[in-house]
């Protein structure tokens, strides 16, 4: 899989959406091969960070560097190497999970036999082999993520964005997407996933929190309870909003 060592440096990032000022000087570094929760409530940012970051959206100023083994490149260099889970419905309710997988080998060109290969893995690692022909429109909260999920990673990405990947997903589901979050990370994909589960913060390697689009905090999780004194990042907020 990747061993390309992709990293993301956003550096002082504005951005104006109508009169909302969604991204307020945002300085984060994604580091290669980890994954990295961003971490915050609904209006937060995480959304126009993550569509900022694909290129569906310009920022109005600022910078995002791509670096590719310590170097620095172009955004169309990677663009083939990313895979995105939008936060809204993206799939067609009419469709079967097989169908939207073929639908996606078509878009990404994928050879029949590494498609063939790459297909029954996601639909064995995601539980979903008995479901294949059940169209989206009737499958759980929990397999719709899935199968989301499954048509990013058909293309095997070296960088993975999830936008709200576990919202609305039953707790069975929630944990074995986290395992296999957890089994990317290993074979060194960047992973980008946004939450507004204060719990799901301490999962991550690295963690960002977005407050009205500002980043209060980035780091390792434990190294950031710690410099608040502070057990759970629900305490980080109580006590900042306490503070006014």
């Amino acid at each position: 899989m990747a061993q390309s060592n992709i990293s993301i440096e956003l550096v002082d990032v504005k951005k104006n959406l109508l009169e909302n000022r969604a991204l307020n000087g945002v300085s984060i570094e994604f580091s290669s091969g980890l994954l990295h929760g961003i971490v915050g409530a609904d209006g937060a940012g995480k959304t126009t960070l993550l569509r900022t970051l694909i290129g569906l959206l310009r920022p109005d100023s600022g910078q995002i560097i791509f670096r590719q083994n310590e170097k620095t490149i172009e955004f169309s260099e990677i663009r083939d190497c990313l895979g995105y889970l939008p936060q809204q419905q993206s799939l067609y309710p009419d469709l079967s999970c097989i169908e939207h997988l073929d639908f996606f080998r078509d878009l990404y060109k994928l050879p029949q036999n590494i498609y063939f290969k790459k297909r029954d893995e996601l639909l064995h690692i995601m539980r979903l082999e008995k479901f294949k022909n059940r169209k989206a429109g009737e499958l759980s909260g929990g397999m719709y993520k899935k199968l989301g999920v499954m048509c990013a990673l058909l293309q095997s990405p070296e960088v993975l964005l999830l936008d709200e990947p576990t919202n609305g997903v039953d707790p069975i589901s929630r944990r074995e997407l986290w395992e296999l979050f957890y089994r990317l990370a290993s074979e060194n994909i960047l992973i980008l996933i946004s939450t507004s589960y204060m719990d799901e913060a301490e999962r991550c390697a690295r963690v960002h929190i977005l407050e009205h689009g500002k980043c209060l905090f980035s780091g390792e999780p434990r190294a950031i309870l710690k410099q608040e004194n502070v057990s759970k990042f629900e305490d980080i907020f109580i006590i900042k909003r306490a503070r006014g």
